[in-house]
């Protein structure tokens, strides 16, 4: 069985070296080591040398298996780690994490593990959800303004209707008022659609 090793530090002043060892000690004896230097909030297929991993693993036949020390080396997050192991598994890849008492992540246990991770991914999602909406219906009731600030005041907006209207046009208006030619456009628009509700 041909055996992979991952480990991940986030700066360059960390250094895998425990994860390893760590892996070396409980008789592992890696045949390929992958090692990523880079933030754990960045998913799991855009670690470059995680990347490479998978293409390997993908590539090779006969039996492998991914060794790592922990859990959250698999992805940034539980929808990551779930996504990361499916997609192992379909290559035939063991997933071996030592956090957790050597679980085979691809074993009848560990899709026990990954149906759980499963379920937190998704309550994460619902509580994220739910906190935007709390912030964005508390942002409304306090009267603030939500979205980018407006690039032009209200007395640069009729100027630049008033310019519209006397025939100038709109790339003209815009250099003129320091603005995209999308801003002159938007508010000539906006101008428009009151008029026909009116």
């Amino acid at each position: 069985m041909h055996t992979f090793a991952y480990a991940r530090v986030s700066t360059s002043a960390q250094t895998t070296e425990n994860q390893i060892r760590e892996i070396e000690e409980r008789g592992y004896a890696p045949q390929t080591v992958y090692q990523d230097t880079i933030s754990g909030k960045v998913p799991a297929k855009d670690r470059p040398e995680f990347s490479k991993l998978l293409d390997t693993v993908q590539r090779m036949k006969g039996d492998k298996r991914l060794v790592v020390s922990k859990l959250d080396r698999l992805g940034r997050d539980a929808a990551d780690i779930l996504h990361t192991v499916r997609h192992l598994e379909e290559t035939g890849c063991k997933v071996l994490v030592l956090q957790l008492g050597e679980l085979d992540l691809t074993s009848s246990a560990g899709k026990l593990i990954l149906s759980t991770l499963s379920a937190v991914a998704e309550m994460e999602r619902d509580i994220l959800i739910e906190r935007t909406c709390a912030g964005l219906s508390r942002a409304k009731h306090q009267g603030k303004t939500l979205g980018r600030p407006s690039v032009t005041s209200q007395a640069d907006r009729e100027g630049i209707r008033k310019l519209l209207d006397e025939g100038e046009s709109v790339a003209a208006t815009a250099r003129q008022f320091g603005v995209s030619r999308q801003t002159v456009m938007r508010i000539r628009d906006d101008e428009n659609k009151s008029a026909i509700t009116e």
